[in-house]
């Protein structure tokens, strides 16, 4: 039996701020907390009795459906359009810190990392994803927070890249986490407004199915077009002209959250129920995104290597 102390509790629910779960089964008793911040889960829980592999795979599942970033697919297909515009020196560099691994198997570390116990990814990593901007600021009106984001974090990374004492395994983690914040940023809802945790409190129906604002933009539009990362990053490349990559050269992060700050304001939907009609008029977005953070994840490396 599961007694729902919430109505946001169930399969195929987002694990929400301090939602407070009570499972019960076997005489089994689970009580915990869990806690979500922008999209860093954070698990709390006290188990008695037995069948606790069960328990654990149901909470695991619950968390699971919580929104991360672009997702995997949209993440891999930064990097692997990423792979064509790196400069021969940049594409050295990356190949002597991780070898024969690509941008695209690079661009998802940070997120497979969500569970790792160690401490800087339960206490520090967690406000890398993203950065809070609300309605008519700019990110310079209100700078980062003291635990971190997005830009701070890009900055410390590039300048591990740039530190001949780093060791390698620093500088991996550098290049990873580079590809991806990159990637984020390029998410409109990572540059949240401060007031729905990156729409993860938007409530919606996309295509029938129960999610949320974030899920749809991270994943939803994305996968909806069944689309193979690598399916994906070869029809958007192909439309990438030399006039986008003029317009689209700029490594400031500001720049970038600016672009999605200014897209975030306009795609609330009306309704709760989305389908054919919001695909229709935000893939070309989302397309425009993905190609865009491709091209600036190798502008970027190939300003550090230069």
């Amino acid at each position: 039996m599961i007694k729902k102390q919430s109505d946001e509790m169930g399969f195929g629910i987002e694990a929400r701020k301090n939602l407070t779960l009570l499972i019960t089964t076997h005489n089994t008793i689970v009580s915990g907390t869990i806690r979500d911040i922008e999209g860093i889960n954070i698990l709390q829980i006290q188990f008695k009795g037995n069948h606790m592999k069960f328990i654990l795979s149901l909470v695991s599942l619950c968390i699971s459906t919580t929104c991360l970033s672009w997702g995997q697919t949209g993440h891999r297909v930064t990097g692997e359009i990423a792979q064509n515009y790196l400069s021969p020196e940049a594409k050295a560099a990356i190949k002597s810190i991780i070898g024969n691994e690509s941008l695209a198997e690079a661009s998802t570390y940070a997120d497979e990392q969500r569970s790792n116990p160690e401490h800087f990814w339960q206490e520090v990593a967690g406000s890398y994803h993203y950065v809070t901007v609300p309605a008519g600021k700019m990110y310079n009106d209100v700078k980062a927070p003291k635990k971190g984001d997005s830009v701070t974090a890009l900055e410390q990374f590039k300048a591990t890249l740039k530190n001949t004492k780093a060791s390698q395994v620093e500088k991996q983690l550098a290049l990873k986490f580079i590809v991806h914040i990159i990637g984020d940023l390029h998410q409109p809802l990572h540059a949240g407004n401060g007031l729905d945790r990156g729409g993860n409190d938007v409530k919606v129906n996309f295509f029938w199915e129960d999610s949320n604002l974030h899920r749809v933009w991270d994943s939803g539009l994305i996968d909806r077009q069944k689309l193979s990362y690598s399916e994906w990053s070869a029809f958007l490349n192909r439309t990438i002209t030399d006039s986008d990559l003029k317009a689209w050269s700029s490594t400031n992060p500001v720049n970038w959250i600016t672009e999605s700050a200014e897209i975030r304001d306009s795609i609330y939907p009306k309704d709760e129920k989305l389908s054919w009609d919001y695909n229709y008029e935000h893939l070309p977005t989302i397309k425009t995104r993905l190609k865009q953070a491709g091209v600036r994840i190798a502008f970027f490396f190939n300003e550090v290597f230069k």
